[in-house]
């Protein structure tokens, strides 16, 4: 994190070199995954519950993740749907080349460590701010899914929300977050501005705070407020790994390592 902060000017210069992703999104389609995704699948799970109410917890957790695969799986087809219509070269114009999946993984990784440190400092001083507000015994909940893998010890359950957790939920949110939403705010802002003369620092800028709006709206979609700055944090690092490699497979890498590490953690507490 130290030598890119150096070697870009404190992030600066980082993006003049990036490319805006060729499409005709209008404004409002990233909201109809959105609806879909968060809609939907809340009203399916509600209801399931009130129909199979005498459930045992785990089963009905299990049931839950089973909706919520269905309804990412439903989500992610609409959106391969906006895609194919909307994008330039369609699917690879999105950033989905499987020819980069070896390189992406490996930058991944590179990425995920550097900004580790940010995200447990976002960590450390959200608990430290909430011990001071609201007393000592202040603690950051966990995540609902690491509380139902650490609380159910049954198989079945705690393999589905690894599945959810790793595979999932990095594809469904990465796709929509940073492949919908920070692409049409990035394009949005390029519009507003393209009959002036603009230098790479414009292009960097611009790029920038697509990214942190687009992270912004992602922290803010996790219900627990307290995660909000270090998902903030993480978010950041994805759109820039997004922005920087034109690769959609990269942020989803990190995200996905990122689940993965945080269970692991979570099961050997």
């Amino acid at each position: 994190m130290a030598c890119w902060l150096l070697k870009t000017s404190l992030g600066r210069k980082a993006l003049v070199d990036s490319v805006p992703r060729r499409n005709n999104m209008p404004l409002y389609l990233p909201f109809i995954p959105l609806f879909i995704w968060f809609g939907a699948v809340s009203l399916a799970v509600s209801t399931a519950r009130k129909l199979l109410p005498d459930l045992p917890a785990w089963q009905s957790n299990f049931l839950d993740n089973i909706i919520l695969c269905i309804g990412a799986i439903a989500t992610m087809a609409v959106i391969v749907l906006l895609v194919r219509g909307h994008f330039a070269r369609r699917l690879k114009g999105f950033g989905l080349n499987p020819k980069t999946i070896p390189g992406d993984f490996g930058a991944a990784l590179v990425n995920l460590l550097s900004i580790w440190p940010i995200v447990l400092a976002a960590i450390i001083l959200t608990t430290y701010l909430g011990k001071l507000i609201f007393g000592p015994e202040f603690q950051l909940q966990q995540h609902e899914e690491l509380k139902i893998i650490t609380t159910h010890p049954q198989l079945p359950l705690r393999i589905l929300i690894v599945v959810v957790a790793v595979i999932i939920a990095p594809l469904i949110e990465e796709m929509l977050f940073r492949g919908l939403f920070q692409t049409m705010l990035r394009s949005f802002l390029d519009a507003r501005n393209h009959q002036l003369p603009i230098t790479n620092y414009q292009i960097s800028n611009r790029a920038w705070l697509s990214i942190a709006i687009s992270s912004g709206i992602f922290a803010m979609v996790h219900s627990n407020t307290g995660h909000w700055p270090a998902l903030f944090a993480l978010s950041v690092c994805m759109g820039y790994a997004y922005e920087k490699s034109g690769s959609l497979f990269r942020p989803i890498f990190i995200h996905s390592l990122f689940n993965a590490a945080s269970i692991i953690t979570a099961l050997n507490q």
